[in-house]
């Protein structure tokens, strides 16, 4: 199968643009004419080479805002669903998603259920997805329900962004500031040692001399250096894959100073936003908990919302095995259970979410500002200390001669 582009006209005389597979241009042409469209320019798509880490979505958040929302858009306005996944199958400018949309698209055509047809891709389609999307089918408001995840993604994908350059900027500038800092030891010190050797004996000043050491034992260690420096990030990598390494860096995280406010008050924000919106797609509650707690992203929040779920089956409130675990603040926990008394849980729930995106977007900034400067005086004294080291002995010459 080929991919094709192609640019033409409806039987209404709407311009239309878009993608399809076929096995040649000729058989590409003929799906067109099928499909009432007149063709103005039509020609195969290059090969595309994508790379892909492996720990990347296969289809990005934004990709998917875009499906939510065309789709919710198409179904408003009464087409079949068939059609709809067909229509954007063919304008999907994503590979790997156009061959989702395709197989979905089958699945439906052949009995299935939209719900059951999303949940064939669990990678793409998340239990969250699925079961929103079931909701929607049941009710009879599926492209309300498909709006309202749209928008949950959105800001879901928004909420992640800043925790994430919370996290990355420190870790960026300290990593390229070490960098630095083994560069010189490695390929300027050196030249300079062996400058001062050639001049003599001469006894180097203190501070010049513990780099020249520093700088011969890390040229002597590198190679044990970059071997430990592998060894670590294996171990560490295997170690968090493990359930035990998981739960432990996960609460490390939480309770580490600055940046475990930060990832506290997201999660609150996420968990609020997630439970809000399934229960307002009407989810069970049970059901609900179940999703929110394996879409959290920590294991210590996944067991409190896991053990609230179990409560609530005994009989009990949602709020009272929340204060019980105590993960999240005594504030949210009498929000929640002032929006459970009154009926209005997933109106409050939301509230709550939108006052804590608030709070990291504040967070953030304070850290920020707080770290830029401690960060540029830590990468100045670094790389300046260096410097002095190598040209004192230089100055301190200059000023024997000038005596």
């Amino acid at each position: 199968m080929a991919h094709f582009q192609y640019e033409g006209t409806t039987s209404k005389g709407e311009f239309k643009m878009g993608a399809l597979e076929a096995d040649n241009q000729a058989d590409a042409e003929r799906k067109l004419k099928e499909m009432q469209i007149t063709i103005i320019r039509i020609s195969r798509k290059s090969a595309e080479i994508k790379l892909r880490m492996p720990w990347a979505p296969p289809v990005k958040l934004k990709t998917m805002v875009v499906f939510s929302r065309q789709l919710a858009t198409m179904i408003d306005a009464g087409l079949p669903l068939v059609q709809c996944l067909d229509i954007l199958s063919q304008q999907e400018p994503d590979a790997t998603f156009q061959k989702i949309l395709l197989d979905v698209k089958m699945q439906v055509e052949s009995g299935n259920t939209f719900a059951e047809a999303l949940k064939k891709h669990p990678k793409v389609f998340d239990d969250l997805f699925c079961n929103l999307v079931a909701a929607g089918e049941m009710g009879g408001v599926l492209d309300s329900i498909l709006n309202r995840l749209a928008n949950y993604t959105e800001k879901a994908s928004k909420l992640r962004d800043k925790v994430k350059s919370a996290m990355k900027y420190p870790i960026t500038v300290m990593c390229v500031a070490f960098g630095g800092a083994i560069f010189m030891l490695v390929k300027i010190l050196p030249t300079f040692a062996a400058i001062y050797k050639d001049m003599g004996n001469a006894k180097l000043p203190a501070f010049t001399q513990f780099f020249m050491d520093l700088s011969a034992k890390t040229v002597s260690m590198l190679p044990f250096i970059v071997l430990g420096l592998g060894a670590f990030i294996f171990g560490y990598v295997s170690f968090s894959r493990t359930r035990y390494g998981r739960r432990m860096l996960d609460n490390m995280q939480l309770h580490t100073p600055v940046i475990g406010e930060i990832v506290k008050k997201a999660s609150i924000a996420k968990f609020t936003r997630t439970l809000g919106t399934l229960l307002a797609s009407g989810v069970p509650i049970l059901d609900a908990l179940e999703i929110t707690a394996k879409s959290s992203g920590n294991k210590i929040i996944e067991e409190g919302i896991l053990y609230t779920k179990d409560k609530i089956a005994e009989g009990k409130s949602i709020a009272i095995p929340l204060m019980e675990r105590g993960i999240f603040p005594r504030m949210v926990v009498q929000m929640i259970a002032v929006g459970e008394s009154t009926g209005a849980l997933d109106i409050m729930l939301n509230k709550i979410a939108d006052f804590y995106d608030d709070e990291v977007d504040v967070a953030v900034e304070g850290l920020s500002s707080v770290l830029e400067p401690l960060i540029m005086v830590f990468v100045a004294g670094l790389v300046g200390s260096m410097v002095v080291a190598m040209y004192l002995p230089i100055f301190q010459l200059a000023d024997t001669i000038k005596k």
